[in-house]
């Protein structure tokens, strides 16, 4: 068809572009006049083209079509006219010109909020659902049969300018091309606007936006978003006139405690909060302001308010000079009009206009090489001075608004001066618990006090999971692509690693973790499995699925992997920051929001963890934790409605009250790793020095505090003796003593209550017969210290046959020569199956074995050998789902299915 373009902007630029690639031929363009010697995109892309463009001032004066602007118009011979946006009155008599008439694009769903701002009113009315509308132009105002419609959900914090460039930019050019084809197909439809439910509300104004005070919370919010970009809601205060920038709602974890911003008609003072401005409606809710407009025109953060600017001016090295030159050259370029820029010249005071603001951050990015700029920090830097002083501070890593205020808990260690978070992290903030409640982290080397710890109660949990939830629906976590997901994991891994030697110094301070293990396998797996899982992010896919065709139509049928939502994860006391790491990386690679419950005893890698997503750049929300008690904490997450996984490792028995409330709450998807009584089978034709070297660390690895530990070995009688002689001599050479001691390869157990627990298991094997060979009590020093034990002659029925003690306590029982499948029997005769082990020279006995061990993990002339690519999980009581391994994934991911007939 032959088309008339009338309109002006990116908008209208891209519907011409699209429209010429479909085949149309443009016969002309109307745009605006020129503003300040910038011509319009519309007009200079068409010019490009050699497309004839008309820019003229006006179409009609008092009413009455101007005869020589119509008299050009018709020269063309346009078939149709299309509208993207146009501002300025269009006569009837071009309106009705050509045989097919006149569309024209509108940013709402008509006959709701018809005329001018009608994005701003769809937010300011709170609207649930946007979108826009094609229509047949005629006499009225955005009154013409309907053509086309689309809708998009409006989210919480939705902008003008989100809500825009999110679904009403590019799906509005898709429609206006869609709406061409089908009048060029003869197929579109001209459906009556309803009066019912029609509104008409009028330009929105700087006069007209004043605040008014006297309503709800979320009307105030829906006010400042619905001005924001363009004109700004605005209030008194302090003698001049703030406009209010970036609202929001999501006040999870935010305490309103800062200095008073009295406002003349508010229900109660603002509070300038290190989060930024907290304002009150008359409902008493609070919602969050985080950018205030000044009088003079500067964009500043509410947070700074009564700090006002920066006031140090950075000196320029002569890099930084040369780049600041390239950049004026860019200013130069958008403001044709500005003879010079200096540094008090102001982009918006010059003429830029919200085009201007793309350009130039796509200019500086790819001047400074992939720089990270955003539309906004031009808004919060508006004259070239102050922009060229942001850019050298991204440039040089040092940009202080992006820092965090952590309280920290400081502590000489290891040759390290340690900096402890001690604060629950919610929503990217790090917040005392309600009612400030606390309790002590005790440091089980001398029993003695490390810190205080913020103590999560029922409400922490909900402004937790509600905090994740809203990153999960409407943060940027959900709106990057799955490769950046990525990126943003193996920086936090490469974080990880610069600060491995201070995350094993507090694994040993805490948790009693030997250093030099610490170091290699709490906090080294811990990093491997972020590495791992970082690179999967972008291999999450679902598949095609051929079925039978509803014929004679065709079908398309295929799955998508998606992420569950926000998770739950409890993680018990042994391996703080590596069972956090096993199960976290696998939910934030498949792109989940999580709320995570370290053990009560062991909070403080979890928490330096928490400082260092923020420092990885991990936006809020996506990661909050918890530390406080199981029965509070990890009950209110199992039974909270919002949550959608629980993911858990622990004991047996709270597993199964956490799945039986996941049942009853929501049906939420669940995985256990819970407890074991792992055998270890050792054959006589086995490398027995091996045997004995696997022995020892099957049981004594990470002072018995393992998951997998071999709980019972069972040894041929022939090799019996032998063993036993060769494993109390090893016992005998450990070194027990301070974690951060080099040659130490044996530390105090967790905490004082687990300690009194193996005393009293190693008291009853003994009054049950077995034989107690070395071992078997406290030792006598400070801390909580157990010597390794031997327990042998331990037969079936015996309770330290059966229970785990999940610490340092060998349990063997002897087998007669040859009998495999009877020792075979009594190994399985248990109702865990976490991990087992046989070791042999023969390959036959070997494959026959392990196939026959009903566990989840088997070890064959190996032990303890886990790796992030290997799936980890049990059998029977317990537990059921995968850590590790590409199985892992699918614990945080839920399949879709999806058919298309066509």
């Amino acid at each position: 068809m032959k088309i008339a373009v009338i309109g002006q902007s990116l908008f209208g630029q891209e519907v011409y572009c699209h429209l010429r690639k479909e085949g149309h031929e443009v016969v002309g363009v109307f745009t605006v006049p020129d503003k300040d010697g910038k011509a319009d995109p519309l007009g200079l892309e068409a010019e490009k083209d050699g497309v004839p463009v008309f820019k003229f001032p006006r179409w009609r004066v008092k009413g009455q079509a101007l005869p020589d602007v119509v008299a050009k118009y018709q020269a063309l011979g346009a078939e149709l006219n299309v509208l993207p946006f146009c501002s300025q009155f269009i006569p009837m008599e071009v309106i009705n010109a050509p045989c097919h008439g006149s569309i024209i694009y509108h940013p709402s769903l008509l006959p709701r909020h018809r005329g001018a701002s009608a994005i701003n009113w769809t937010l300011i009315h709170g609207d649930k659902k946007g979108g826009f509308t094609i229509f047949w132009a005629d006499d009225g105002l955005d009154t013409g049969d309907l053509l086309l419609q689309k809708e998009c959900e409006i989210l919480p914090d939705d902008t003008v300018s989100t809500l825009y460039n999110r679904f009403l930019f590019p799906e509005g050019i898709k429609g206006m091309v869609q709406a061409v084809r089908l009048i060029a197909e003869g197929k579109a439809p001209r459906l009556p606007q309803p009066e019912e439910g029609a509104t008409y509300e009028g330009i929105q104004k700087k006069e007209t936006a004043k605040i008014n005070w006297e309503q709800s919370a979320e009307a105030i919010h829906n006010w400042i978003r619905g001005n924001d970009k363009v004109p700004g809601a605005w209030t008194e205060a302090c003698g001049q006139k703030l406009t209010f920038f970036n609202s929001t709602l999501n006040t999870a974890g935010l305490v309103p405690e800062g200095e008073a911003l009295p406002i003349p008609g508010a229900h109660q003072p603002g509070i300038v909060t290190k989060a930024g401005l907290i304002l009150f409606g008359n409902d008493d809710r609070m919602l969050l302001v985080k950018n205030i407009q000044l009088e003079d025109g500067r964009m500043i953060p509410a947070s700074r308010f009564f700090s006002g600017a920066d006031s140090s001016v950075l000196e320029l090295t002569e890099a930084e000079l040369v780049m600041a030159e390239t950049v004026r050259s860019a200013w130069k370029r958008i403001l044709p009009s500005v003879l010079e820029v200096e540094d008090s010249t102001d982009f918006f005071k010059s003429g830029a206009a919200s085009v201007d603001v793309v350009r130039l951050v796509e200019e500086v990015k790819e001047l400074c090489d992939g720089l990270e700029l955003e539309n906004e920090d031009v808004y919060m830097a508006t004259t070239f001075g102050d922009f060229i002083q942001l850019l050298v501070k991204k440039l040089r890593g040092d940009n202080k608004e992006s820092e965090c205020i952590i309280d920290y808990v400081e502590k000489a260690v290891n040759k390290l001066t340690l900096r402890m978070p001690h604060q629950l992290f919610i929503g990217g903030l790090f917040v005392d618990a309600e009612g400030a409640k606390t309790y002590e982290t005790i440091n089980p080397t001398d029993g003695s006090v490390i810190c205080q710890v913020s103590l999560a109660q029922v409400s922490d949990v909900d402004k937790a999971v509600a905090a994740a939830k809203d990153a999960f629906e409407n943060g940027l976590w959900g709106k990057i692509s799955a490769r950046d997901r990525g990126r943003l994991l193996y920086r936090l891994a490469d974080l990880m690693e610069q600060h491995q030697e201070e995350l094993a110094t507090i694994e040993a301070l805490d948790a009693g973790a030997v250093y030099t293990l610490a170091l290699k396998t709490h906090v080294g797996m811990s990093i491997q499995t972020f590495r791992y899982f970082a690179g999967w992010c972008d291999k999450i896919q679902g598949s095609t699925i051929p079925i039978n065709q509803a014929r004679p139509n065709r079908n398309l049928t295929l799955t998508r992997k998606e992420p569950i939502g926000v998770c739950g994860i409890v993680i018990p006391w042994n391996y703080p920051l590596m069972m956090l790491s096993w199960k976290t990386a696998a939910c934030l690679a498949a792109g989940n929001t999580v709320v995570i419950k370290p053990a009560q005893v062991t909070p403080l890698t979890a928490l330096k963890f928490a400082e260092l997503t923020l420092k990885a750049g991990i936006p809020k929300g996506v990661v909050n934790i918890l530390p406080g008690s199981g029965s509070l904490v990890g009950q209110r997450l199992s039974d909270h409605p919002d949550v959608r996984k629980i993911g858990f490792t622990g004991s047996t028995e709270v597993g199964k009250h956490i799945m039986k409330s996941c049942a009853l709450s929501n049906v939420k998807k669940v995985s256990l790793e819970l407890g074991g009584k792992s055998p270890l089978i050792i054959f006589a034709d086995c490398d027995l020095s091996k045997a004995v070297q696997m022995g020892m660390s099957s049981v004594f690895f990470n002072k018995g505090e393992n998951c997998i530990a071999a709980g019972r070995l069972f040894i041929e009688d022939s090799i019996h003796d032998h063993f036993v002689q060769k494993v109390v001599e090893e016992v005998k050479r450990m070194k027990i003593g301070n974690p951060l001691d080099r040659d130490t390869n044996h530390g105090p157990q967790n905490h004082q209550a687990h300690l009194r627990k193996l005393i009293e298991y190693c008291q009853r094997g003994v009054e049950e017969g077995a034989t107690l060979v070395c071992g078997g009590s406290q030792v006598p020093r400070p801390g909580f210290f157990f010597e390794p034990t031997v327990f042998t002659d331990v037969e079936d029925h015996m309770f330290i046959a059966k229970e785990e003690s999940f610490g340092p306590i060998m349990i063997i029982s002897r087998f007669a020569d040859g009998d495999v499948d009877t020792v075979l029997s009594r190994a399985n005769a248990t109702e865990f199956g976490l991990a087992s082990g046989v070791f042999t020279r023969d390959i036959n006995k070997a494959l026959y074995v392990s196939d026959k061990l009903g566990a989840g993990t088997v070890f064959v002339n190996t032990y303890n050998k886990t790796d992030v690519a290997a799936p980890f999980g049990g059998f029977k009581q317990s537990g059921f789902g995968k850590d590790l391994g590409e199985e892992a994934l699918n614990e945080y991911l839920r399949v879709k299915t999806v058919t298309f007939e066509y």
